[in-house]
């Protein structure tokens, strides 16, 4: 996580000061993104209940991230962000600290609106966004030995808002470098069920809320 924010920061750095020859975006054209996903959740979730002082907490995890964009005009886009499917191992967080919880995986497209500030006068071409993003969550596993007692570990899906920072750089009229990081509100319920009547289920409300940091490369057409 540290390499990937440094990496966007010195591009960041040294493309500030690089001359701003003109290259347009034109409304109607197409940019493409590909390139390393890095999604950082919150640290910990909420107090797990019929546990004190205990909770979970999730990994960071790096995916390849691809995104479309249209320019609705020189300065406004329309972004479609998507990934392949992000895994993280859930652990337990204070008087659980140490103890594997589960696995899971999810997708978490996102539509955003795109407003870059410099239009059509620079090669660098920072921008701001806002959003909505749908998570779905898939393939949860329970660890071992945690199974032995409870068989299902289940996510709701999230519906929340985004909000993302960036910039282009063209190098030419269709190749471009770009490095962004958002902030998405992802709020999930978890449940830990057994068909043993006896293990009440455990359930714990968990914002992830990650920062997802992104470093690509994209193409106009």
């Amino acid at each position: 996580m540290n390499t990937v924010k440094g990496i966007v920061l010195a591009v960041s750095s040294a493309l500030f000061v690089l001359p701003m020859a003109a290259s347009a975006y034109d409304k109607g054209d197409i940019l493409v993104k590909f390139g390393a996903a890095s999604v950082s959740p919150e640290s910990s979730s909420d107090n797990i209940n019929n546990y004190i002082g205990a909770s979970v907490g999730a990994d960071d995890e790096v995916q390849l991230g691809v995104s479309g964009t249209y320019m609705v005009s020189d300065r406004l886009g329309l972004e479609l962000l998507a990934a392949t499917p992000f895994s993280h191992d859930l652990d337990g967080k204070g008087t659980l600290s140490g103890t594997d919880i589960g696995s899971i995986k999810h997708l978490p497209p996102t539509l955003s609106a795109q407003y870059y500030f410099m239009g059509s006068k620079s090669k660098f071409k920072p921008y701001v966004g806002a959003g909505v993003n749908y998570t779905v969550f898939f393939d949860e596993e329970v660890a071992s030995p945690l199974n032995q007692a409870y068989n299902d570990l289940e996510l709701d899906d999230s519906v929340g808002l985004s909000a993302q920072v960036g910039f282009d750089y063209q190098f030419n009229k269709k190749w471009m470098l770009n490095a962004s990081a958002m902030y998405i509100d992802i709020d999930t319920t978890a449940t830990l069920s057994s068909d043993d009547p006896s293990n009440p289920d455990l359930v714990v409300d968990y914002d992830l809320d990650p920062m997802v940091y992104r470093l690509n490369v994209g193409f106009t057409f």
